[in-house]
């Protein structure tokens, strides 16, 4: 079931109250889509907001949304594990599954809300993300300018004070062990740069194993671009072909020199 409910409060009332009245759901679901995310509140001449307390006392005049769907509400979140914590940054492993960050129909599913839950009393801002399907290396900031000093080297591709590496199965044999490809196809109109080479080769069964930097962050770059030269990723629905596997792309490596310290940074999953 999926839908959205809207209204304006004309009393006070409990948030718990309201919904359940409103929409007909038990408060138990209820509190479930508030805990996980999908509840959003907006008052005059305020910016929306998520919130998740039951008892929340509503004020005439606010305005409620509930974003309902029990596909993604009943959907479980794969534990992402820390690799390292920075203080004002953490390094994180991201299981494939899990979403960078969250939607108005929750968050509960989501990397950026499993570290604040984590870590409880600090904030937490997205610096670059992954693909839900992609496992891997993944930044989160804990201080808006920490945040904003990493958007800033990670958003450029041409500032070589950031390296991103990735490794991917692809089917069919590219070529012998060592071979280096340099992809250079437009994507959405733009120069687009992607650099592969072959790690391991499987005869039997057809396929090479990647890795990969690409110099440009476009949309699904390293997916559209290998199965843009015939090599899609194995798992990949969406420009290869459905074959009952998870999707075998990883950011493995993550190097940059660190804008708060001027240190050189270098993170590697094995």
């Amino acid at each position: 079931m999926k839908f959205t409910h809207h209204t304006e409060v004309k009393a006070p009332i409990l948030l718990v109250d309201l919904l359940s009245e409103e929409t007909g759901l038990s408060k138990s679901i209820v509190k479930d889509c508030l805990k996980k995310g999908a509840v959003w509140l907006r008052r005059p001449k305020r910016k929306e907001i998520r919130v998740r307390r039951a008892k929340y006392q509503l004020k005439k005049k606010d305005s409620v949304k509930l974003y309902y769907d029990t596909s993604i509400l009943s959907q479980p979140a794969p534990e992402p594990v820390c690799i390292s914590d920075e203080g004002r940054y953490s390094i994180w492993n991201k299981p494939a599954g899990l979403l960078s960050q969250g939607t108005k129909y929750g968050d509960h599913c989501s990397l950026l809300r499993l570290v604040e839950k984590h870590f409880e009393n600090r904030d937490v801002f997205l610096v670059h993300r992954l693909d839900r399907e992609a496992s891997g290396l993944i930044l989160i900031a804990h201080d808006r300018q920490a945040a904003a000093a990493f958007s800033t080297i990670f958003g450029h591709h041409k500032d070589k004070s950031v390296e991103k590496w990735y490794q991917a199965t692809v089917q069919k044999v590219l070529g012998e062990n060592g071979k280096e490809l340099r992809i250079e196809l437009p994507l959405d109109g733009k120069s687009s740069t992607t650099i592969v080479k072959v790690i391991a080769i499987d005869q039997q069964r057809d396929r090479s194993d990647l890795l990969i930097q690409i110099l440009t962050g476009r949309y699904h770059q390293i997916r559209r671009h290998l199965s843009m030269i015939g090599h899609p990723i194995i798992g990949d629905h969406r420009y290869g072909r459905p074959e009952g596997e998870k999707l075998h792309l990883k950011a493995c490596r993550l190097s940059f020199t660190c804008p708060l310290t001027g240190q050189a940074k270098s993170y590697t999953l094995q």
